[in-house]
């Protein structure tokens, strides 16, 4: 019999580096949920999600389903998240 286990991809955010290159491609390719859990995986793989639950206001486990791939989010939480991790949205023009 086959065992899996459930791919966990903050295991794989080894490096700044890596982490800087995945934002990057989801927050150009992905959907908000996309996004959501995409700086869920982030916050894990640096092991800050009790540190930014507290920064921003939010209960941890709140924060838990906030970021998963499950969820709508409000902009205000991405926005509190992705500052909390040390980065900053900005707009750009898009490409012709």
């Amino acid at each position: 019999m086959l065992k899996t286990t459930k791919w966990n991809f903050a295991e794989y955010l080894k490096s700044e580096k890596d982490i800087n290159v995945y934002l990057k491609t989801v927050f150009e390719n992905g959907e908000p949920s996309d996004v959501a859990a995409a700086l869920g995986n982030v916050a894990r793989a640096r092991r800050m999600m009790s540190k930014i639950a507290k920064k921003i206001g939010h209960g941890r486990e709140s924060l838990y389903k906030s970021l998963s791939k499950n969820t709508k989010p409000y902009f205000g939480t991405i926005n509190n998240v992705v500052n909390a991790l040390g980065y900053k949205l900005t707009v750009i023009p898009q490409r012709a």
